[in-house]
């Protein structure tokens, strides 16, 4: 796309919706430059940032000037902006609707509920030096259960990715959120052969791009207690 500067996008790689952005744009070579925001370190509040998102989250991308900050929308408007592989997002409208699906659903389930056990286990734990909650991590590691049955049965199936025989960004989107509870040392796909062998192809996709992303969660996770 001659004539345009390389996409900006704020992100902080702790941050589950950074790394799928991250990995899209290192995967398919989008040109694109990185402003890392903190969020440990409150500096999605300074003024400048909330300028550019008054809801002080991460990611935010503008591109020549066109800002969004949800991932979802984030990265749908790269697949079909950006010349990308058709798997991402197909363009056949039952395909791309078995995307959507997928995405619509999981803000309020897989993200939510891995999210949670990252939350009680090691987050709330490191910010208030409080003890973990052993109730709390064990009701959100029940919820996220109840999840994973769901993402097995409504989703892959039979199919080697999440939409069918091609990865997605419904595959991208859902590996960030079940690889966070790593953080605390607890791999929750370990028992689950199914979603094992599935990551074990979402990984081979992504090649470098998905252990680059990772990193600072893969540093977490070293530095947390056995």
């Amino acid at each position: 796309m001659a004539g345009r500067k390389a996409v900006k996008v704020y992100l902080d790689l702790l941050s589950q919706p950074c790394r799928a952005v991250h990995i899209f744009l290192k995967i398919n070579k989008i040109p694109h430059a990185v402003e890392y925001v903190a969020l440990r370190k409150g500096e999605q509040r300074s003024p400048e940032f909330t300028n550019l998102n008054p809801m002080q989250k991460v990611p935010v991308m503008d591109d020549n000037g066109f800002v969004l900050t949800e991932s979802d929308a984030i990265l749908k408007y790269l697949a079909t902006t950006y010349n990308v592989p058709d798997h991402w997002y197909p363009k056949h409208p039952e395909r791309r609707a078995k995307v959507d699906e997928y995405t619509a659903w999981h803000h309020m389930n897989t993200r939510l509920h891995a999210a949670k056990v990252f939350l009680f286990e090691v987050l709330l734990p490191r910010m208030t030096g409080q003890p973990t909650d052993a109730g709390k991590v064990d009701k959100a590691l029940a919820e996220l259960e109840e999840t994973l049955d769901k993402l097995e049965k409504m989703f892959l199936k039979r199919q080697a990715f999440l939409c069918g025989d091609d990865i997605s960004l419904a595959d991208l989107l859902a590996i960030c959120e079940l690889m966070q509870p790593l953080g605390g040392r607890r791999d929750i796909l370990k028992d689950r052969p199914k979603l094992l062998s599935w990551k074990s192809r979402v990984q081979s996709a992504l090649s470098d791009s998905f252990d680059d992303a990772h990193s600072v969660l893969y540093q977490l996770r070293d530095k947390a207690k056995l």
